[in-house]
């Protein structure tokens, strides 16, 4: 089948990519590690001196990023400063501490009944960007070369930089000066999980972030394996269907965006996450048989609520902790989100190769099974809120 050629080939490619895994993983970890301590950092800060000052910085810093990897491919220089790129990046808060920021800004700007939806608005714009960039940025590569499109990653970011510094409005109400570099800021963290307002807040807010990092580790790790899945025997994909197919996995964004509003009408949150989550199960089980193209799109169609589940619980997360307290909250969620993804590679990179002998779909309905935690979790939860009256009491008494 057509998987088989990959056997045979030359030990130099094979050598360049034993390579360059090891170098994104260098880059990968390194960038991880240095953003988990600059985003608690500076989301917990931007709960006192704003949301802007947390805009600016990452965005700033991706710019610097793009930069250096433009002067690397120039100046042919060693891939080492990639390393230094990313954790220049890192230090600033990358990536990670747009998306808490971001999150934030949302929270503060939203009553407490739209939330859910104005969340997942902005994870449908995260979507959309992705297969913008997927599509284009792929095409672009082919046409040009790698120069072009990190150019207009460097224009992207020093636009948003731009628009943060002069025209975006600060949504911090109350704003005061507070220290960048001191420890409170990560004692406002780890308060958050050990003493929130509410005794049953704690619990409720850890298994809640465990419900998330399960969901996100399940959708990064499929979409790691998805093109290797169609690439091999009985798929055989070529480039064009893998473009189609990576374009219908980011359709679920704008898809769940819609089924989501239209099943907030007549439903709790917490029922239309746990029909995100059917959907996601249902689909990962049914891509994890596809022998076909038709069978393999039919499982890409039953994900199209799959990302429904994710706003439900950063908007439950963000209504159990106090207006100044958002920018610490998304921040721990943005570095659950960072674990997210380098649980996924580790696990379902590695589960991929091993299960090929006895089934090629395992890793998808390895994935589904672990949905089902979730699932749970949040039933449960939703279970005793109603018996104990708990929602009716804390929108009450927290409502500004």
């Amino acid at each position: 089948g057509c998987g088989d050629g990959n056997a045979t080939a030359d030990p130099l490619r094979q050598e360049v990519e034993a390579l360059v895994s090891h170098w994104n993983l260098y880059i990968n970890l390194g960038g991880f590690f240095v953003s988990l301590f600059s985003v608690t950092l500076f989301g917990a800060w931007s709960d006192s001196v704003g949301r802007r000052p947390a805009l600016i910085l990452p965005a700033a810093g991706m710019a610097l990023q793009t930069a250096i990897y433009l002067l690397v491919m120039y100046l042919e220089l060693h891939v080492a400063f990639f390393l230094l790129g990313r954790i220049l990046s890192g230090l600033t808060g990358d990536y990670n501490l747009i998306l808490a920021s971001c999150f934030s800004y949302v929270a503060d700007t939203s009553e407490r009944r739209a939330r859910t939806f104005r969340v997942a608005v902005l994870e449908a714009c995260l979507g959309t960007a992705g297969m913008v960039a997927s599509i284009g940025g792929g095409q672009w590569r082919k046409a040009q070369g790698y120069i072009n499109p990190f150019w207009l990653a460097f224009a992207a970011s020093l636009a948003a930089t731009l628009y943060a510094a002069v025209f975006l409005r600060e949504s911090v109400k109350q704003k005061k000066a507070a220290k960048l570099f001191t420890l409170s800021h990560y004692k406002a963290v780890y308060r958050l999980y050990r003493a929130p307002e509410h005794p049953s807040s704690r619990w409720k807010l850890a298994l809640y972030s465990l419900a998330f990092f399960l969901i996100v580790t399940v959708h990064f790790g499929a979409k790691d394996i998805y093109v290797l899945y169609e690439l091999g025997f009985p798929l055989c994909w070529a480039s064009d269907l893998i473009g189609y197919g990576s374009a219908a996995s980011y359709l679920a964004y704008l898809s769940s965006l819609a089924g989501l509003r239209l099943l907030q009408l007549c439903l709790e949150d917490t029922w239309v996450a746990e029909i995100g989550l059917i959907s996601n199960i249902a689909g990962l089980v049914v891509i994890s048989l596809a022998t076909t193209t038709p069978l393999m799109f039919t499982g890409y169609g039953i994900l199209f609520l799959s990302m429904a589940a994710t706003p439900v619980i950063r908007s439950k997360l963000s209504k159990l902790v106090s207006e100044t307290e958002q920018g610490a909250l998304f921040a721990s969620v943005a570095c659950v989100e960072g674990l997210c993804s380098l649980a996924a590679t580790g696990v379902f990179n590695s589960l991929y190769p091993a299960t090929l002998h006895f089934m090629r779909g395992f890793p998808f309905l390895f994935g589904a099974i672990i949905l089902l935690i979730p699932a749970a979790i949040l039933g449960w939860i939703e279970i005793w809120d109603s018996r104990h009256g708990y929602n009716h009491f804390q929108e009450a008494s927290l409502s500004p």
